[in-house]
């Protein structure tokens, strides 16, 4: 009788017709949203094509033409470092563009420029494409075009150490510096030494009326310039061969003292001009007293004790002469 009456509460229904519900209703809905996801029309995404080797080769001159012309820039860009790995890649063509950088004409050798520097330039068409260019043609052909690029536009002396006239040279002959610079870091300067290259393009540098005009002014033009002109000079002045043309087209005054007579140590003379803080009129000029040289062993040790100093600076501000603590001596030491 307990169970039955158990059963028949009231409340029992309740919670069991309530729990019934809850259940009844999300398992309808987990159903409908499987239903639901397994009709879903998902978009296709599209499939990643990538252009072969293959696909490049079977591409012909008309197709590439088109290409070039194209409104796409990206479709540009992809056919124009296609016809730059081609050119890298084929002797004929290079030696053709090397053959047009050393016409007289100035709108054939620039056109034949451009087309070479954006071909050497192209790193993705070709692993190492100044490869192509080391040979003896190529870099006789770039001295040539430099030499070309003398009487393309009328140069000014170089004696103004501080106004660098590179960046406003000719574009062309820009170009080609970029390329025998390049060549130099990568193979070496020799080869440019044996094709000329000082004696028929920086020998013919407005350096000066004059050999020690000349030598003055290209000492000032290494020291104060940093452009590809004095860093293609600096590889020329590391190796022996290229101290020998400098020499001979007179740049570089002949060294006087040959390395076994050069001594072992060497003197070097620090001078330090200081002023004082507080002094505002202006540097205090040093009086220049000329050394006593006959002294005794006594004197000159005393001379070197009174001498000794300390200086005591925290970098907040310049040097002066009250950051100088001198050794305090008597008469009698």
């Amino acid at each position: 009788m307990g169970f039955y009456s158990f059963l028949k509460d009231d409340r029992l229904v309740a919670a069991s017709l309530g729990l019934g519900t809850v259940g009844f209703l999300l398992a309808m809905r987990s159903i409908l949203e499987y239903y639901r996801d397994e009709a879903e029309v998902k978009p296709t995404p599209p499939k990643t094509q990538y252009i072969t080797q293959d696909t490049e080769d079977s591409l012909g001159l008309s197709t590439l033409e088109s290409l070039l012309s194209h409104y796409n820039f990206a479709i540009r860009d992809t056919a124009l470092k296609i016809v730059a790995g081609r050119a890298v890649n084929d002797s004929s063509a290079v030696y053709h563009l090397l053959w047009g950088i050393t016409r007289i004409d100035y709108e054939e050798r620039m056109e034949a420029l451009r087309a070479l520097a954006f071909a050497m330039e192209d790193k993705d068409a070709f692993q190492e494409p100044l490869s192509a260019l080391n040979n003896q043609k190529a870099y006789s052909a770039l001295v040539r075009c430099l030499e070309l690029c003398l009487d393309d536009a009328e140069h000014e002396k170089l004696d103004d150490p501080l106004y660098d006239e590179y960046y406003l040279r000719d574009i062309g002959e820009r170009r080609c510096l970029m390329l025998v610079s390049q060549l130099v870091h990568r193979y070496g300067v020799d080869k440019f030494i044996e094709v000329g290259l000082v004696e028929r393009w920086l020998a013919k540098q407005p350096w000066g009326d004059d050999d020690e005009e000349r030598q003055k002014n290209f000492t000032m033009y290494m020291d104060r310039r940093k452009n590809r002109i004095s860093d293609i000079c600096f590889h020329l002045k590391t190796c022996k061969a290229g101290r020998k043309a400098l020499f001979k087209a007179k740049l570089t005054p002949k060294s006087r003292r040959s390395k076994r007579e050069r001594p072992d140590q060497i003197k070097v003379v620090l001078e330090i001009s200081m002023t004082n803080e507080d002094d505002f009129e202006g540097p205090s000029q040093a009086e220049h007293v000329p050394r006593v040289n006959d002294q005794t062993a006594e004197e000159q040790r005393l001379r070197r004790r009174h001498r000794e100093a300390m200086v005591l600076n925290d970098g907040t501000h310049s040097l002066g002469r009250s950051d100088i603590i001198e050794r305090e001596h008597d008469s009698n030491s």
